[in-house]
């Protein structure tokens, strides 16, 4: 027996309709934003991953050789590969520029629930707008996915990259002291600040500063705190026009939390960053996160940073979905996952093919889904056949029916029937009123 390798998935048609309308629904939420669809490819050069995050980073790569010796990897996710696209044409793109993204990610390690070798990313990206407002326009694109999408328990958390760094610039550090204490806050690891060398009374008030509960009405809360080490904060009132920028655009998270050590863990974030997390997925629950960051030193075009972008992880996003309706007893994972289901099965009875194929491909020229029974044999089973297909109703067309030039459509559903003319706007109408 072949297997399919570990860490990977098939897609069966009712999930396939699942991720189709979830795909759909993620582009059209960006679309209205402004944002444009860009693709680039499965594979990339190996040197901008470690460009990007550094050696180590190899390990988690599906990275081989071509047969010309050159070191290539799979894609481990997409920021970088637009980047890089951005970058070929030399930064020369109206700016800003929006651009929307989504494909299938490698990276080899432990493949559990929610974590896979090979997952999938949706993500937006804003080049050459930095600030505030465009920060507030990335993350409420990324809660107007969520929230157009029907998931109801996810929280939102905020925070400010500068807030961190100012702090920590106040303290004397830098370099690799200062990315330790970043990745060590963001982990909330307060015993390992102690340990580094930090002031007790600073890791206090970090610690304080952690343990702020709530949104923008905590603000004034960290000021005081913040100001208390001798630090005024710039990026405090950039993080608070954020805030206040995304309330009036209407961005209604069921949840927002401002937890200014939130660091993503991630060198090259610079300003406001945040995440999104779903407590039924555990320990997996960060479904989307991003923030402004600047990559675009790397391909020496400093001035097109900071951008501001998301990754959303869409594999996570419809398992809480998934979760949610299997607690609500719902069919539907995903807003018009089954508006396919009102394709309508065409099956000849006993009729030459040349009577009905010209009907068929009129209904589908005027938008009507049709699947045609392809085989000869009883009703019965043909009809078995086209509700296992998934289609919402059926329509047997026999030498009477031809004959009379009226015809019965059944929905499959509860069997319930309505007779019609044989004419594509006739069928089309019967249906869309059953």
């Amino acid at each position: 027996m072949f297997e399919r390798a570990r860490g990977t998935r098939d897609f069966g048609p009712a999930e396939m309709g699942r991720r189709l309308a979830f795909e759909k629904l993620c582009e059209e939420v960006a679309s209205s934003y402004g944002f444009q669809r860009v693709a680039t490819p499965t594979f990339e050069r190996l040197d901008l991953f470690t460009a990007k995050s550094g050696d180590g980073i190899i390990e988690q790569l599906y990275a081989f050789k071509d047969r010309s010796d050159r070191d290539l990897t799979l894609r481990p996710e997409l920021t970088a590969p637009v980047m890089r696209m951005i970058a070929e044409k030399r930064g020369q793109i109206p700016k800003p520029a929006r651009y929307s993204y989504f494909g299938s990610c490698f990276r080899y390690e432990e493949s559990k629930r929610g974590r896979y070798r090979e997952f999938w990313q949706y993500g937006c990206e804003v080049i050459g707008a930095p600030g505030p407002l465009t920060e507030a326009e990335v993350v409420a694109v990324a809660c107007a996915i969520l929230t157009e999408s029907g998931l109801k328990d996810w929280q939102l958390k905020i925070g400010h990259v500068g807030i961190l760094n100012d702090i920590l610039n106040n303290l004397g550090l830098s370099g690799d002291t200062k990315s330790a204490a970043m990745r060590l806050l963001d982990k909330g690891d307060f015993e390992g600040l102690s340990a580094s060398g930090i002031d007790g009374k600073a890791v206090q008030n970090l610690q304080s500063l952690s343990q702020l509960n709530g949104g923008a009405e905590t603000l004034a809360s960290a000021r005081d705190i913040i100001s208390s080490m001798g630090v005024e904060s710039e990026a405090l009132d950039q993080l608070e026009e954020m805030l206040s920028a995304l309330s009036a655009l209407g961005a209604n998270p069921p949840s927002l939390v401002v937890d200014l050590t939130v660091a993503r863990g991630l060198d090259y974030y610079t300003g406001m960053v945040f995440e999104v997390l779903v407590e039924s997925l555990g320990g997996e629950g960060q479904v989307c996160g991003g923030g402004s960051y600047r990559l675009f030193h790397l391909f020496d075009l400093d001035e097109l940073d900071p951008c501001c972008g998301f990754g959303m992880g869409f594999d996570r996003v419809l398992l809480a979905l998934e979760i949610q309706a299997q607690s609500e007893g719902s069919d539907e994972v995903v807003p018009g996952e089954n508006s396919s289901r009102g394709s309508l099965a065409v099956i000849p009875f006993k009729v030459e093919n040349s009577e009905v194929l010209p009907l068929v491909g009129e209904l589908r020229s005027i938008g009507q889904p049709v699947a045609l029974e392809l085989r000869s044999r009883k009703t019965g089973r043909s009809l078995a056949w086209a509700d296992a297909s998934g289609a919402s109703y059926a329509m047997v067309i026999g030498p009477r029916d031809l004959e009379s030039g009226d015809v019965t459509i059944k929905r499959l559903s509860d069997g319930v029937e309505a007779k019609c003319a044989i004419n594509a706007e006739a069928i089309s109408q019967t249906i869309s009123s059953m």
